[in-house]
């Protein structure tokens, strides 16, 4: 199992930002598309953000289209989330994940298809 780290997470008021990191050990990122969920309290986890490996394509839930932002370093071996214009809707503990090899990200990610997660950090959008 590949280790993921998140880490970025708070407190931020209403309007704010935020840009969360995930951090990958023992294992080339490069080769891994990467992708963002988030779960709130009593809810399901969803899928927020992807990024593919090969192309850099990436996907976004419609909740956060036009304001969060992936990406990717692959000489620091981390994807980021940047999070802009946060509503207390936003709140959640957020988590990175990978898939096997080879996965493509489509138009709506889901928990299923990826098998490594990092432990998650929480988001909490109040004022």
């Amino acid at each position: 199992q590949l280790q993921l780290v998140e880490s970025g997470g708070g407190l931020v008021q209403p309007g704010g930002s935020l840009r969360l990191s995930c951090a990958a050990s023992g294992f080339t990122l490069d080769y891994y598309a990467i992708g963002w969920f988030r779960q709130a309290p009593g809810k399901e986890r969803e899928g927020v953000s992807c990024i593919s490996s090969s192309d850099g394509y990436t996907s976004y839930a419609d909740s956060v289209k036009g304001r969060f932002t992936i990406s990717r370093d692959n000489a620091k071996n981390t994807v980021y989330l940047q999070m802009n214009s946060l509503k207390p809707e936003d709140t959640a503990v957020y988590y990175c994940a990978a898939p096997p090899l080879g996965y493509y990200c489509s138009d709506y990610v889901t928990a299923a298809d990826f098998d490594s997660w990092g432990q998650g950090t929480q988001v909490t959008v109040s004022s």
